[in-house]
């Protein structure tokens, strides 16, 4: 009986875990993003039957009348479409900037901590070391690329010159 409790309970508590992972701001947004796709959708059905009855148009008579008509409604099946869209812009806009804030404040908070600090230091040190380690042997090199000419010379000769 405890086994089944238990493979009905885990999924269950997966889809808690996984759901405080992501903040409130998050699931609002991803909430508004599928909104967003919505939109888009019933825009582009819009502009299909816009475009579809526009050229069904040319095949009439009174062309001109028969646009005319055919953009007004157009227009105003897109209005209510791009007014929800601004509307949605706004609110998009607003909680990403919440989230900006929040992962600035939480970035913030990582950087004051006394470990961190630390480790930054730390850091910065063994920086520091192997640029001098990598200026001293960058200087090595360079004097012994000017030393080689001795230095094949003295193999030439067998001779060791001073």
């Amino acid at each position: 009986m405890k086994r089944i409790q238990l493979a009905i309970l885990a999924p269950l508590l997966f889809v808690v875990t996984v759901s405080h992972a992501m903040t409130n701001d998050q699931l609002e947004l991803e909430r508004l993003n599928q909104i967003e796709a919505e939109l888009t959708l019933q825009r582009e059905w819009a502009d299909y039957r816009w475009k579809k009855t526009s050229a069904e148009c040319y095949d009439k008579f009174f062309v001109n009348s028969c646009l005319a008509d055919a953009r007004a409604k157009y227009r105003r099946e897109i209005d209510p479409i791009r007014a929800q869209e601004v509307l949605l812009n706004d609110n998009q806009r607003i909680i990403r900037d919440r989230i900006k804030t929040e992962r600035d404040a939480q970035r913030a908070a990582e950087r004051a901590d006394p470990k961190r600090a630390q480790e930054r230091v730390d850091n910065e040190k063994a920086f520091q070391k192997k640029q001098k380690d990598a200026a001293t042997r960058a200087a090595d090199l360079e004097e012994r690329r000017k030393d080689a000419p001795r230095r094949a010379q003295e193999n030439k000769s067998g001779v060791k010159l001073d």
